[in-house]
């Protein structure tokens, strides 16, 4: 294990030396790869360094015992370094679980409001503006591909894609039923109603992960409209695609571009079929993912936002904050390194059942 350690501490050092490099610096593709790959590691190499610490103080101390006037501090300071150095190699080892190679790819989202009326439609609506300042906040761009909005603002469906490296392992934790439980603008006793929306985060798959033949497709366009019913543009740019094989229909309408919306609409199509792919490969194999975490199953309640109490609770781990609304506000980061640091736990438990 010290020399994979070892050789982990030489790439970041590596990678500290190119960010340097004006040759990195000039070149702004290679100079986000070499980024990233120094922030992922940040966390790694310092866990690495403490636990190299703790090795090192333990040495020492042992080497102490014998010491007639030493010996007896040795031996507390070991007892205290032993259950560190437990804990730290338990940390490296759900750090150095492999990843997900799908987390690399960009995402496709889609929110659809659930049971609740317009009040669920405008729930969806809030749950699309969280992603997005959440996406925004840590780097990410984010592109509008298709909403169908509702008298009142709310949204009965929004599409859009998150793009950036990594942007699929960074939102698939929130692939699920959504619920909120609060008294609705249209309530007019004052009773508080509970609603769901749903999320579904998808890798965006590109032409080589799915293969589509265009004798399968039936496109049609029509003209782009916006809340109540508002004409956005004057040209026949909105395009639907039916994948006749499956039955599914996509639609974009955000840009005034018909092609561009056809081509984002492709895309959409490709990376359900490619979802849809993945869902039965993992039923064939009958893969629980463990509660669902980063599986984007919608088949039942991962959290749940209650206004009255301010308390927002993800029911796959026990996560309870009352920072209802910096959650709302795109404040997702304490929650998702809960959730982060539960699947890697469940992986390591599966591999020592596999193991067993």
């Amino acid at each position: 294990m010290l020399e994979k350690l070892e050789s982990l501490e030489a790439e970041y050092q590596t990678l500290e030396r190119q960010l340097a490099d004006p040759a990195v610096l000039t070149n702004p593709s290679e100079y986000q790869r070499v980024s990233k790959r120094y922030a992922e590691m940040g966390h790694l190499i310092e866990t690495i360094r403490r636990y190299k610490e703790a090795l090192a103080h333990r040495e020492e101390a042992r080497e102490l015992l014998s010491d007639p006037e030493l010996g007896e501090m040795a031996r507390a300071d070991i007892e205290v370094l032993e259950p560190r150095i437990r804990d730290l190699e338990a940390e490296l080892e759900r750090l150095l679980l492999p990843k997900d190679p799908l987390d690399e790819k960009n995402a496709i989202v889609e929110i659809r409001a659930g049971t609740g009326g317009e009040e669920a439609a405008l729930f969806a609506a809030e749950l699309r503006d969280m992603l997005i300042k959440y996406a925004q906040t840590h780097g990410y761009r984010t592109n509008l591909l298709d909403t169908a909005y509702t008298d009142l603002g709310g949204v009965s469906k929004v599409v859009f894609e998150v793009t950036g490296p990594g942007a699929y392992g960074f939102l698939k934790y929130e692939a699920g039923v959504h619920r909120v439980q609060r008294v609705p603008a249209t309530e007019t006793q004052g009773r508080i109603h509970t609603s769901t929306a749903t999320i579904a985060v998808m890798p965006e798959a590109e032409e080589v992960d799915v293969q589509i033949d265009p004798a399968d497709l039936e496109i049609t366009v029509s003209r782009a409209s916006g809340p109540g019913g508002q004409g956005v543009n004057t040209t026949d740019s909105a395009v639907q695609v039916l994948h006749k094989p499956t039955g599914l229909i996509v639609s974009c309408m955000e840009s005034r571009s018909q092609i561009k919306n056809k081509e984002k609409a492709l895309s959409i199509l490709r990376t359900r079929l490619l979802e849809m792919k993945r869902a039965e490969e993992a039923a064939r194999r009958r893969e629980n993912r463990l509660a669902q975490i980063g599986a984007g199953e919608r088949s039942e309640k991962i959290r749940t936002y209650n206004f009255p109490q301010s308390r927002v609770t993800d029911h796959r781990i026990g996560f309870t904050t009352h920072d209802l609304e910096g959650v709302l506000a795109g404040d997702l980061s304490k929650l998702h390194e809960a959730l982060r640091k539960a699947d890697q736990e469940r992986q390591l438990e599966a591999l020592s059942s596999q193991s067993a």
